[in-house]
């Protein structure tokens, strides 16, 4: 056990997030030769029930669960180096940005690094006052350079857009992200850009709330060969594509056959997923911190099929049924969509690299702020209230 302990740790898996200096617990299940290793995080489980039973003891796994009202950022070092996201296509967010970096340089000698495209942008290059700023803002192109070794802090300008991107470029430990309501709905995004300075100083002095948003793992294996690895923050959508026929796809579950799904598709997510595309087909709305795995169905043929929520941790596969009529199409977080033919399989697990999410209250009062403000949840007109009447027989007693 310890060797394969160290070897773990060697290979880098459980080095502390030095670069981005943020301090978190992470735990791995460290399994038997015959198991796959599992990863959780979630309320450590009691141990002992009663005065006799309890839970089978077992060396070489563990599992700690965090209590969510510890989950609190602070910097080992200063934050130096900090990645700003902004919505591309979206002119209302030039002069936000702009203002943002030169308070970042300027104010608090940040290393400002953006994306190319961002960088160039006509409006940015016209505007000779923006001129020195822009000089001196590090660049990069996603897909050809790696950034994910010297981010300290994200701060995101637009939608939930903004966020589900940042994901996708750090396929490994993430740093904290910052995430400012400029885009269209703003669930994942709970901050006002009106008063960034404040909430920015706030975020560098630390001790901010933060929540853990969970992802998945997802292995795509095509002809015996593992080509694919994304993490995934919302969800992997496996649908029928543009073929006519019901798609009939088998779920698999830790190597066990659950169910044939059968309708348009099926959606696999996170809790953080659960108030997007899932909600849409039907599925409960999650808090991010449970660690769970949903896995709804797509207007499934069967009326009898209706969401499920399993343990984080499970593995989950899916493959074309054998008699399924075409092929399967899939996506993760709506992008990098291809084909699933017979003989693929699509693996996928909760990953140990979880998206830190920095709250602007607190990591309960914000998810229910935003399902209110956003979804509308539970939002009607009241009742009116009845006036009242005094009992004439009463007020003579």
């Amino acid at each position: 056990y310890e060797t394969k302990r160290q070897k773990i740790c060697d290979s880098g898996a459980a080095n502390e997030c030095s670069s981005w200096h943020l301090i978190f617990c992470l735990s791995f299940f460290f399994s038997p030769p015959h198991r796959r290793a599992h990863f959780l995080h979630g309320p450590y489980p009691a141990t002992h029930f009663g005065p006799k039973a309890c839970i089978l003891p077992n060396p070489t796994s563990v599992m700690h669960i965090q209590d969510p009202a510890s989950q609190r950022l602070t910097w080992n070092k200063p934050p130096v180096n900090v990645l700003v996201i902004r919505k591309i296509r979206d002119e209302s967010l030039v002069e936000p940005f702009k203002e943002l970096c030169r308070f970042l340089v300027e104010e608090k000698q940040m290393m400002v690094y953006v994306e190319r495209r961002v960088a160039d942008d006509a409006t940015l290059s016209k505007d000779e006052a923006f001129g020195s700023i822009r000089n001196q803002l590090c660049t990069f192109r996603e897909g050809y350079d790696d950034i994910s070794d010297c981010i300290d802090l994200i701060i995101c300008l637009g939608g939930d857009g903004t966020l589900l991107y940042a994901s996708s470029l750090f396929q490994g430990s993430v740093p904290p992200v910052m995430a400012f309501h400029l885009g269209s709905l703003g669930f994942l995004t709970p901050f006002k850009f009106e008063s960034y300075k404040t909430e920015v100083a706030k975020v560098f002095e630390g001790n901010a709330a933060i929540t853990l948003r969970s992802r998945l793992k997802v292995k795509v294996v095509k002809d015996m060969l593992q080509r694919t690895v994304i993490q995934v923050l919302n969800e992997v959508v496996v649908d029928r594509g543009p073929s006519s026929y019901l798609s009939n796809v088998d779920l698999y579950l830790d190597g066990r056959l659950i169910t044939s799904v059968q309708g348009d598709g099926v959606i696999v997510s996170t809790p953080t997923g659960s108030t997007a595309y899932a909600a849409a087909a039907g599925a409960s709305m999650i808090h991010p911190n449970v660690p769970a795995i949903m896995v709804t169905p797509i207007c499934p043929h069967s009326l009898s099929f209706r969401p499920i929520v399993v343990p984080a941790g499970v593995e989950l596969m899916i493959t074309l049924s054998p008699d399924a009529r075409n092929t399967a199409w899939v996506s993760f977080d709506g992008r990098r969509r291809q084909e699933i033919q017979h003989g693929d399989c699509i693996k996928i697990t909760t990953s140990c690299y979880p998206v830190p999410s920095i709250c602007c209250h607190d990591l309960v009062y914000d998810w229910f702020e935003s399902l209110a403000q956003c979804l509308h949840w539970n939002v009607r007109k009241r009742q009116a209230r009845l006036a009242d009447i005094s009992d004439s027989s009463d007020t003579e007693n």
